[in-house]
Parts: structure tokens; sequence; C-alpha cells
């Protein structure tokens, strides 16, 4: 019966990912609208599939789905270039406009290293603990999500140029992340 599900419900990754590429293809005013909307249809359709075809099989179903289908469209815009011709030349972009305070830099540095890194930990606790399906299925996806998030906020903290933008992201992100972790944790 699992197939007849995935079947009915393939429609909703298949949008979220169109609005997610209809987003990032066209900025405007409707872009925040096409991004929730995107990502909205992608949750509907995770939390639909888990009571129709397993916790496991379910979640798993539709992130396939979605991935694909976001493949699929990123490769339907892919240009063929000339190898030969010479590309011009682009002067490199300009470092931030800010003057340098060093109160600035180790507050950034901060931020990337251990801010970063519980955030990132945070995510890899609540995903091994809160999660649906096994045990060890759980821990493994948690742990191996720990260096790539910690990496990827990383980069971003550290070529962003609000850093209170950046310290409230990774804040919020370990506090909800580990206050989920604990209390799914303590019941």
């Amino acid at each position: 019966m699992s197939p007849l599900w995935s079947l009915a419900l393939a429609p909703l990754p298949l949008a979220g990912a169109f609005l997610l590429k209809k987003a990032w293809d066209e900025p405007g005013p409707n872009r925040p609208r096409f991004i929730l909307g995107g990502w909205g249809l992608l949750a509907v359709a995770i939390a639909a599939s888990v009571p129709l075809m397993g916790p496991a099989r379910g979640p798993f179903v539709m992130l396939s789905i979605g991935s694909t289908v976001a493949l699929i469209l990123v490769a339907a815009g892919v240009e063929r270039r000339n190898a030969k011709k010479k590309a011009l030349r682009e002067l490199a972009p300009e470092p931030s406009d800010r003057r340098r305070v060093v109160w600035r830099g180790w507050l950034r540095g901060f931020l990337a290293g251990p801010l970063a890194g519980v955030a990132a930990l945070g995510c890899g606790l609540a995903v091994a603990i809160c999660a649906p399906g096994q045990i060890q299925s759980r821990m493994v996806i948690g742990g191996l999500m720990v260096p790539f998030l910690w990496a990827g906020g990383m980069a971003w903290t550290l070529s962003d140029d609000k850093i209170l933008r950046a310290f409230a992201v990774l804040a919020g992100v370990s506090v909800v992340t580990l206050g989920a972790a604990f209390l799914k944790g303590a019941l």
C-alpha cells in the first residue's frame, strides 16, 4: 500500500521544490511567499507521510522525491559554455566597508567557533533524540549532521556583515534545539 501513498503524496514535494526554485530564479516581492510555500509543502508532505507510510519510510520517500525534483530543476537550467573563450575578468569583491574594531573580530570568532558549534550540536542532538525511527539511525544521522552544520554556521557567520543577526540566529537555534532535546529526554 506504501507505493500508492507515495504516488498520492508526490505532488506536494513536487510543488514545494518548484516553488523554491521559482523563488530562487525570480527575486521580487513574492519571493518570501514562494519560499514559505515551498518549505511548507515539503513539511506537510513529510508530516502526512509519517502516519501513511511509517516514521522511517515516509520522510525518506518524500525527501527523496523533493530532492530529485530539485536536482532536475537545477539541471534543467544548466547552460553550456565554450571552454576556450576567455571570460572577462572581474575585480575581486570589496571587503566589508566597516572600520576594523578589535572587539568585532573577537565576537565574530566566538560566534563562528563555539556558538556555531553549540548550535550544530543542538541540531544533532535534537535529531538523535526527537526524530522518528530507530535509535541507531537517528544517532548516525544526528552525528553526521553536526560537522556540516558547524561548517555552514562558521562560513555564514564569517561572511555576514550583521553580527547581531548571526548572534540571534545561532543563539535561537541553540536554545530551541537543545531545549527540545532536553525536554524530550526528560519525558
